[in-house]
């Protein structure tokens, strides 16, 4: 790994990338630092109104 790619914050590497599209080492040095980190895992739904309480993502709009 470069060493300018382990100096920068996932945040840094992420606008790298973003300017830089062709970098793929820069590119795996990102998708290695977000896969190790855990993500949230929910219950799946069991009925159609447990959709209803079901958490969003961040990014996403409320259900109608």
């Amino acid at each position: 790994m470069s060493q300018k790619f382990s100096e920068m914050s996932r945040q840094e590497l992420r606008e790298y990338i973003l300017k830089n599209r062709d970098d793929d080492e820069a590119l795996h040095v990102y998708l290695d630092r977000a896969l190790a980190q855990p993500g949230t895992i929910y219950p799946a739904p069991q009925s159609i109104d447990d959709l209803k309480n079901f958490p969003l993502p961040k990014n996403s709009t409320p259900h109608s």
